[in-house]
This record gives C-alpha cells, sequence and structure tokens, in this order.
C-alpha cells in the first residue's frame, strides 16, 4: 500500500467520523423532526358532580378509575389538569385542600378546570365547597424516581 493511499484511507475516515458528529448534532437539535420530542408533562383527569340518593357524590369519566367520590392520583413535578363538570341539580364548588385551588361556583350544566403543580407527596382531601366544605373524596400525589435513583436489589434488575 502506498503512502498517498493510506493518507486517503484515513482523511477519508475522519471526514466520515466529522460528518456522522455533524448529522447526529444536526438531527439531535430538532432540525429533522416535524414534531416535538418531549411533551409538556401532564396527568388530565375529569369527574362529574352528581346527586345520588339525595347525596352529592363524584363520579370518574376520563382518567381516573373507581366508583363514587374515587381516590384521584397524580404525581409530583407534572401538571395536573382536572376538569370538573356540574352533572347535578344545585350548585357546586370542588375545592382540594393543602393545594387551596378550587373551580368557579359551577350552575347545574356548567364545567371548569383547574391545574396546579403538585410538589410534594402526600394524600389530600377534596370537598363540595358552598356554604360550607362537605368532604367527598381523596387525591395523592406520588413521587416516581429515576432509575437511576433505585438502591439495592431493585439497581441490579434495571
Amino acid at each position: 500500500m502506498k503512502q498517498n493511499d493510506r493518507i486517503l484511507i484515513i482523511a477519508g475516515l475522519v471526514s466520515g467520523v466529522m460528518g456522522l458528529i455533524v448529522m447526529v448534532g444536526f438531527i439531535g437539535q430538532g432540525n429533522i423532526r416535524h414534531v416535538e420530542i418531549f411533551w409538556t408533562e401532564k396527568v388530565e383527569q375529569t369527574v362529574v358532580f352528581q346527586e345520588i340518593d339525595g347525596e352529592t357524590q363524584i363520579q370518574a369519566i376520563k382518567g381516573v378509575k373507581g366508583d363514587n367520590n374515587p381516590t384521584l392520583i397524580s404525581r409530583t413535578a407534572f401538571a395536573y389538569v382536572l376538569t370538573v363538570i356540574n352533572n347535578g341539580t344545585t350548585h357546586h364548588r370542588l375545592y382540594i385542600d393543602g393545594f387551596n385551588v378550587q373551580t368557579d361556583l359551577l350552575e347545574p350544566g356548567q364545567q371548569d378546570t383547574i391545574t396546579f403543580y403538585p410538589e410534594n407527596e402526600g394524600e389530600f382531601t377534596y370537598y363540595d365547597k358552598r356554604q360550607h366544605l362537605e368532604p367527598l373524596g381523596k387525591i395523592k400525589i406520588f413521587s416516581v424516581v429515576p432509575s437511576d435513583e433505585f438502591t439495592g436489589v431493585w439497581k441490579d434488575l434495571v
């Protein structure tokens, strides 16, 4: 093999590697994708107020599992978006203790959406807030750790 051939092969390899680095950098900056790779992290749920046997109840519609007055679940550092619909016959207002967030006073047939960002784990009560607070159910906020924070036997499995 001649000296010129070696130089040509080395130059080809170096330019190929540099071209790959430039291509990965260009694509990695989002210049090729037609959509964002990172979506806003949020939990969306929908519940309705209903009067069942003369009692005010919350029923799950979207993103919530359970019967009357279900336990709502979210996680820390995510936007929590809760849509509340009043299918009852009287005015209702959903209030979540610990976050001090509430819907507008909803007339029958109206709906409102509240958004908040839980930072701490815990279990909080949600209420129907009209003349007084009537406890309805719980909302639980969990912290989900990335896999690199696992310890013990769990770290070996990940």
